[in-house]
């Protein structure tokens, strides 16, 4: 089928850029809209605060954005960004265990956000039909006569913009569903959880020194010491350092300070690089009080030509890295059913939303999972959220010796293999005997 037709994409984030980047397959016009200015260059949005922290692309992510804009990675790699092995080139220190290194084919992208949300805004702004506005408020939808149907969205009090389809992308502040409310639609329930993450990051001057000649170092957050930290090695021979915190604690934003918050992790080398890296840049904070979950799934009545993406459907906790990746899996995913469905839209959402809904479960279930280890976390710790993080533990400890089995553990939490794959029984043989005293 040919092109027709006008969408509108409401946000310009990463996962609104990808959304427009399939409808323009389908879609004659394509309509970005965003409240920020969208530079010309890499640059910090105000509109994006968490622009600052440091991001992980994930191997999964990195597959997705390479099918949606083929040669992306190698225009990153040209940009400067580092492509990283994740098993093998990265100090992994799980639950304070040391994971085994090995060459793997998990393959990320060491960048900033600025520079990868500009790469892929340049790749999807030069596409036919395709136009972004800066500047530009949505303040609300229009609906067809009966009120069944989503028709365009409403610019201020006097302009409207046509359209038929209409994807909101406007993340964790989505105005989804007060608008849908508005017109007499029902709410999507809720899952929260409340971790209270405190971040913060800052840049410094790379020295191949500083990670024994590795491109990353990692440690989690464990029940009793709920700090975390990451080093990550990106473009213009920058590496980021993030120091978090849950549950109310804060890192400093000092250098003696940051260092000795380091120096409580179990990975040394975050330590090193506060006190011995130039300084790229101020540290900067950011506070992320719950993950939350929206179950647009569940809705029996929703209005078609509306579709929700991205962080608007599911906001995760960011020390696991998931959602870049979430919005990039979710945006395959619509680009397959447009693509079954011959363009059409008639019944799309609730089609996408089930789908959706079975993309963010695993990362859902990961985040979710590790979080409930802690007890100032509220939530329902079930049989099988005990059992699971009990195993994963004794799977950190068995894979500082088999490093097939820190492979299986990255391939999960890099959204390649679903949760289950861990259980299967050779993995879970590998982990009692190979946890053994």
């Amino acid at each position: 089928m040919a092109p027709g037709g006008t969408a509108v994409v409401v946000g310009a984030s990463i996962g609104g850029l990808l959304a427009a980047r399939v409808l323009s397959e389908h879609f004659e016009r394509v309509v970005v809209l965003d409240r920020d200015v969208l530079g010309e260059t890499p640059a910090h949005r105000r509109c994006v605060p968490q622009g600052h922290q440091l991001h992980v692309l994930l191997a999964a992510g990195r597959t997705a954005l390479e099918e949606l804009l083929p040669g992306l990675s190698a225009q990153l790699r040209a940009a400067g960004a580092p492509l990283v092995d994740l098993h093998g080139q990265v100090h992994w220190y799980n639950d304070g265990h040391l994971m085994r290194r090995a060459p793997s084919g998990l393959i990320g992208v060491g960048i900033g956000r600025p520079l990868l949300e500009h790469t892929i805004r340049s790749r999807v702004a030069a596409l036919p039909g395709v136009r972004l506005r800066p500047r530009t408020d949505v303040t609300g939808l229009l609906f067809s006569a009966d009120g069944t149907a989503v028709t365009g969205v409403r610019l201020g009090p006097h302009e409207v913009l046509p359209a038929d389809l209409v994807v909101d992308a406007g993340g964790r502040a989505s105005r989804s569903a007060q608008w849908l409310a508005d017109a007499g639609f029902p709410a999507p329930a809720e899952d929260l959880v409340r971790v209270d993450v405190t971040y913060v990051t800052r840049l410094y001057r790379h020295r191949p020194e500083h990670l024994d000649g590795m491109l990353g170092a990692l440690t989690n957050a464990v029940p009793g010491a709920p700090r975390a930290g990451i080093a990550a090695a990106q473009e213009n021979g920058l590496v980021a350092i993030a120091l978090s915190g849950m549950l109310g604690e804060r890192p400093p934003t000092d250098d003696a300070g940051m260092a000795a918050f380091a120096d409580s992790l179990a990975a040394p080398h975050l330590a090193t690089i506060i006190r011995s890296a130039p300084p790229a840049g101020d540290p900067v904070t950011m506070r992320y009080p719950a993950s939350v979950r929206r179950r647009y799934e569940r809705l029996r009545r929703f209005p078609s030509g509306y579709l929700v993406v991205a962080d608007a459907l599911c906001s995760f906790n960011p020390i696991y890295g998931q959602g870049m990746t979430v919005a990039a899996l979710q945006a395959v995913r619509l680009r397959r059913l447009l693509a079954e469905r011959a363009g059409r839209t008639g019944d799309l959402a609730p089609r996408f939303f089930r789908q959706a809904a079975r993309i963010i479960d695993g990362p859902w279930s990961i985040a979710v999972g590790a979080d409930l280890r802690f007890a100032g976390v509220p939530g329902r710790r079930t049989a099988r959220v005990r059992f699971v993080n009990a195993f994963v533990h004794r799977l950190h400890r068995a894979a500082t010796r088999d490093a097939g089995l820190g492979a299986a553990f990255l391939r999960v939490v890099n959204l390649v293999e679903p949760p289950a794959s861990l259980l299967t029984p050779g993995t879970v043989l590998r982990v009692l005997f190979g946890a053994a005293p």
